[in-house]
């Protein structure tokens, strides 16, 4: 896994003052979406509390009419909820599923902590099945964080 090669790089983008956070953001999902043959989509959604939802802030692959997802619906609003990373090794054996692309297979979805509080997530989709390992959990969570610090 090229994980460990991409902490450094990683820390470069975020560590960087003169872009806008939300520019650093777009950098993280284009690095981890360009050197990780099989994360096809990546984004970073965060949560409103007072509405309820999520909303898309950066992402790197195909763009998703899925810029608002309402918490509870869907991989993403789920995690919303539980707090909790959910892997998904098969999109069509799930029920609360949103479909983003027809080429989409696996997801995995890890809940963004701010001072304990879960205020967002990073999601990965993938066009092969069953991809994600443990190792992909504890990296993006180290991934979220190192993102939690700029934000």
């Amino acid at each position: 896994m090229p994980f460990t090669h991409l902490k450094p790089k990683i820390k470069t983008i975020l560590a960087n003052a003169g872009e806008s956070t939300d520019q650093r953001l777009k950098e993280v999902c284009e690095l981890l979406q360009t050197s990780i043959g099989y994360y096809d989509w990546v984004g970073f959604y965060f949560a409103n509390d007072v509405e309820k939802t999520l909303h898309l802030k950066a992402f790197a692959g195909e763009p998703t009419d899925h810029t608002i997802i309402p918490f509870g619906k869907g991989i993403c609003g789920q995690v919303a909820v539980s707090n909790s990373n959910f892997v998904v090794p098969d999109v069509k054996a799930q029920n609360n599923y949103i479909a983003c692309s027809m080429y989409v297979k696996a997801e995995i979805v890890i809940p963004l902590f701010k001072e304990g509080k879960n205020i967002g997530q990073i999601d990965i989709d993938s066009h092969i099945e069953d991809p994600f390992s443990m190792e992909d959990e504890l990296f993006l969570e180290w991934v979220n964080q190192e993102v939690s610090q700029i934000l």
